[in-house]
């Protein structure tokens, strides 16, 4: 059935390559950008294309920023930059933002270490995060508790076992499996604050 229109069976197909988008969603999320009035498509779109032109990643801790502003987050002097708190995506960064209890500066990983899915270490930002370690008295790994999170930090830590760095990593009370994105504010900002050595 579905054959017989293939602008619907191109619009799944595009659908099907973003990533967090549960199959189970793709007709209802297919169906909402079908009900939309042109209007709002065109603002859609032109919103996306806006971003995807104005926005770039810091080069140094690699959050978002505005193509013709500083990094919001390196480049602010009231944070304390001898601490990096490393995150594997930005959704982290703005779950531990949220909290106010965090002063330090950033790393953002983009993932984490997972060679099922044919992700390594040269994937990742690991080795800018290294070049950034000295002059650093404390690096927080702020990963989620997840085999691939473990495993990430282990190999970041071992990374910097010949520098004088602190590593340490968040307290145990956000549950195991979870992503930080995910968790209240109020987890996330203890879990931070009675971080343990690694």
């Amino acid at each position: 059935m579905i054959e017989k229109l293939p602008s619907f069976q191109h619009l799944l197909k595009i659908l099907q390559k973003v990533p967090y988008l549960a199959s189970k969603n793709l007709y209802r999320v297919a169906t909402h950008f079908l009900d939309m009035s042109p209007e709002q498509v065109e603002q859609f779109c032109r919103a996306l294309q806006l971003a995807h032109q104005r926005l770039i990643k810091c080069p140094q801790c690699c959050a978002w920023q505005a193509k013709d502003q500083k990094c919001l987050f390196c480049f602010n002097e009231k944070r304390e930059h001898a601490i990096i708190c490393v995150v594997e995506t930005w959704q982290e960064l703005l779950a531990i933002e949220k909290t106010g209890g965090y002063k330090g500066v950033y790393h953002v990983l983009e993932g984490v270490i997972s060679p099922l899915e044919g992700i390594g270490p040269e994937h990742l930002t690991i080795k800018l995060l290294v070049a950034r370690a000295p002059g650093v008295r404390e690096i927080i790994l702020a990963m989620n508790q997840t085999p691939e999170g473990e495993a990430t930090s282990a190999y970041i830590a071992h990374q910097l076992q010949h520098t004088s760095v602190k590593i340490s990593v968040l307290a145990q009370g956000v549950p195991v499996g979870s992503s930080l994105e995910f968790v209240d504010r109020l987890t996330v900002y203890k879990a931070l604050a009675e971080r343990r050595p690694f």
